[in-house]
């Protein structure tokens, strides 16, 4: 594990040690609502930026110079793990997203996907190294990853969509097929966040972002299954990195402690109280407010800031970020009241 940020405000709140205020950052947090990230992006195309080290760790960094936030998570994009291993990605402009062309849908598909290639991916190592390198101790960063059953959605539906039907219904019909893919997923995602680790990553998050997409049972057995695999094989390799586990939409918390993390991310829609009943103390907690919220007004954001805060009892392992990326249109100041009310609220007004 990286050292260096041995006693950083965000390590020491998720170890549940002594501090005088809660951590904050924003998922999202280096992108479009930044003029900066604006300006270096009208420069190349997007996964142009993500391959180039230096650039991403430019706008990477650009969150702690303008808002002051604890910490830096690299800037990349979850899908760069189907796209090492072989599918073609598009990311279209406006409301296209992520796209791919060719999707997924036989077993004979899945014997078309490379493995071990982690090697593809040193353009994210190379960028975390630059990172630490220019912050020089100012804050840890983050890495991350999509979890198996996020990334299978994309790569089978062929990109983004309301329903997911096609994925779902793929699913259902060929359980086994599906299982082999997270399975594939699972080992490539083990060796890429151990590799940001090595890289300098003092801390990871596996984003969930499709956990909801499923019931409750399908989750447990196609979603949580194989985000525990990863989560616990990396936390064998790497029992001091704090891993936290964001599974966007779940309906219960019903085996998620035992999945390897050592915190959950929390969404908007879920109540942070009963998010704190629901997890043992022991567990680190991050969230939740709407990013929506960041769309109103100062004194709104400022409101809803501190009923969030209030919400975390003093002696909970807590990170306040929001329940979601950070919408493009917000604007920087609104983003900026978010932060600094966070900053200024005292650990010692946190309900007991």
């Amino acid at each position: 594990m990286p050292s260096d940020q041995h006693d950083s405000l965000l390590l020491r709140a998720l170890r549940g040690e002594s501090i005088k205020r809660r951590p904050v950052w924003m998922m999202r947090q280096a992108g479009r609502y930044l003029p900066e990230y604006r300006a270096i992006r009208a420069t190349t195309d997007f996964l142009g930026l993500c391959r180039n080290p230096d650039l991403a760790a430019e706008v990477t960094i650009q969150p702690v110079d303008i808002l002051g936030v604890d910490a830096a998570i690299i800037f990349s994009d979850i899908l760069v793990i189907p796209e090492a291993m072989g599918m073609h990605l598009q990311m279209q402009q406006g409301k296209g997203g992520p796209q791919f062309p060719e999707p997924l849908r036989s077993s004979a598909d899945l014997g078309k996907l490379s493995m071990g290639v982690t090697e593809d991916l040193t353009y994210v190592f190379d960028a975390i190294r630059e990172t630490k390198r220019r912050l020089d101790g100012r804050v840890p960063v983050i890495g991350f990853a999509g979890a198996p059953l996020t990334l299978a959605a994309y790569m089978i539906e062929g990109g983004g969509s309301k329903t997911f039907n096609t994925f779902k219904s793929f699913l259902f019909a060929e359980p086994e097929v599906t299982h082999e893919l997270l399975n594939m997923l699972a080992k490539e995602l083990v060796s890429y966040l151990v590799g940001q680790a090595e890289a300098g990553a003092n801390m990871l998050q596996l984003f969930d972002t499709w956990a909801g997409l499923l019931p409750e049972r399908e989750y447990q057995e196609f979603g949580l299954r194989h985000a525990s695999s990863v989560l616990s094989e990396v936390r064998r390799d790497l029992p001091d990195v704090p891993m936290l586990y964001f599974p966007k939409g779940v309906r219960s918390y019903e085996g998620v402690v035992e999945s390897g993390a050592s915190g959950f991310g929390i969404d908007w829609g879920t109540d942070l109280r009963r998010a704190d009943q629901e997890i043992p103390k022991e567990f680190a907690l991050q969230g939740n407010l709407d990013p929506a919220i960041l769309l109103s007004s100062p004194e709104i954001i400022r409101e809803r800031t501190l009923e969030m805060l209030g919400k975390i009892p003093s002696h909970r392992p807590y990170v306040a970020n929001l329940g979601h990326g950070i919408d493009k249109e917000t604007p920087v100041d609104h983003a900026q009241t978010f932060i600094q009310t966070v900053k200024e609220v005292p650990l010692s007004l946190s309900v007991s």
